[in-house]
């Protein structure tokens, strides 16, 4: 077990410098910027990809994703355990990024291969191959988020880390986002399956490069005198620790919320407003996210980090309200996905700095710093948990309204990808600020938890 004073065995120098060295600041952030390249085209583009090029029926897609979704209910907690046992001399972190760096790229290629087989066999493929990529994605995502506790002791650096990381983030889904689509019909150029296919592939590339930068140019602080900490141990970390608890359902809802907007830009630019193009467009917007990013450590210099969070949940629920009453105005849908945009881009920002202390709170409350497990329920499972969902539930919505793949919607489906869309995320949204209000009393003894700890 490790002892509350833990925190003295630091390197003082690190804890006292104000600023990080840039180098370790962009690798750190590069970090995000080669998982979301992958794993932002997997949840992003796998629903559509499954029901409209490889063939799967929408009902077919739904179940592998929710099958998917057990197994994320597993592995994240196991790969925070196994990150809390891993002691080597790289850290406990960084050593992932280039052990699962190779796997990740692969399983995520195999995820877009689209083998000619039977309609059986495709749904077989398909759901072993994204179950493989979601589970190597957390052993890359889940170190991550737990790295940042050890990357620095200054609460403040903390936020400007995750604000450099979250941008770079923004930039991998960017380009998936922007791109995808335009490269698969240049490569494919008119096979959507072999276009799919040149593209992640390239991106697999990318993403390899960037995550052995992230491993060569970061550097761990806090690992030499923590010691590994028993599984029970592990779960006892959790115990009482209430501001963990409620960070962790907020960022499930916003997960869930951002995911079914996304999933679903696609279904509706085509069949709802006749202009598939119109989602490139949308997607390249997400650049709006930065915006809020990069002036996010202005803002909790100022506010508590609660009232931005709940600030950021709010307004991107105005955003997907505009776009439910904008009707066939693209110009109206791209204001009110701008109006989200910047409201998404707090709202996925501040959590993964806020863990950092919901781990110092954990150390307080029960002696036990568990930071790789509390930071993988609390960032990859949550991720994972709210992308698999967000995709699934709007998935039994459109399969129940009647959908079916490169038609004719029917004035039902129609309406049921709407409300995918535009209604889903913002009541998502909602719900995530309504449980952020029981966080403000925790964030106000921040300050007395960090001066018990040392």
């Amino acid at each position: 077990m490790i002892e509350g004073n833990t925190a003295k065995k630091v390197d003082v120098n690190e804890q006292k410098t104000s600023k990080l060295p840039i180098k370790r600041v962009l690798a750190y952030a590069s970090t995000d910027t080669g998982g979301n390249l992958l794993y932002c085209t997997l949840t992003s583009f796998i629903m559509y990809f499954y029901t409209d090029v490889f063939g799967i029926s929408i009902a077919s897609a739904g179940l592998i994703l929710l099958v998917a979704r057990i197994f994320d209910a597993l592995d994240a907690p196991v790969w925070g355990l196994v990150i809390d046992h891993t002691r080597t001399k790289w850290g406990k972190s960084r050593p992932y990024w280039l052990w699962l760096s190779v796997p990740f790229g692969l399983m995520v290629f195999l995820s877009f291969l689209a083998p000619d087989v039977s309609p059986s066999a495709k749904v077989v493929y398909a759901l072993i191959t994204y179950i493989l990529a979601g589970i190597v994605y957390t052993g890359i995502g889940t170190p991550i988020t737990a790295i940042l506790p050890n990357l620095t002791n200054n609460s403040t650096e903390r936020v400007r880390l995750n604000s450099w990381r979250s941008n770079g983030g923004m930039i991998g889904y960017l380009i998936t986002a922007s791109f995808t689509l335009p490269l698969v019909s240049f490569f494919g150029n008119g096979k959507n399956v072999l276009g799919f296919r040149i593209t992640v592939g390239i991106y697999a590339v990318v993403a390899l490069a960037l995550l052995l930068f992230a491993f060569a140019g970061t550097k761990e602080i806090n690992t030499k005198s923590i010691k590994s900490i028993p599984i029970k141990q592990s779960l006892k970390a959790v115990k009482g620790n209430w501001p963990w608890i409620t960070l962790v359902l907020a960022f499930i809802f916003y997960w869930l919320g951002n995911t079914a907007r996304t999933s679903t830009v696609i279904y509706y630019s085509e069949y709802n407003l006749h202009n598939k193009n119109l989602a490139s467009v949308l997607n390249g917007l997400v650049i709006f996210q930065m915006v809020s990013i990069t002036v996010l450590p202005f803002i909790v210099k100022r506010f508590l980090k609660t009232h931005t969070q709940i600030i950021g949940f709010v307004i991107a629920a105005i955003g997907q309200v505009i776009i439910a009453f904008a009707g066939n105005s693209a110009s109206m849908v791209i204001f009110g996905w701008i109006v989200a945009s910047l409201g998404t881009g707090i709202a996925v920002t501040l959590p993964f700095a806020m863990l950092s202390d919901t781990v110092d709170y954990g150390e307080l409350k029960t002696g036990i710093r568990a930071s790789g497990f509390l930071t993988a329920i609390g960032s990859s499972f949550c991720i994972k948990l709210g992308s698999g969902l967000g995709s699934f539930i709007p998935s039994v919505i459109m399969e129940k309204a009647g959908y079916v793949a490169n038609v004719t919607q029917s004035a039902a489906s129609l309406a049921a990808i709407k409300f995918c869309f535009t209604w889903l995320p913002a009541i998502f949204f909602i719900v995530g600020a309504i449980i952020m209000l029981n966080y403000i009393k925790y964030e106000k003894n921040e300050a007395n938890v960090r001066k018990r700890l040392l």
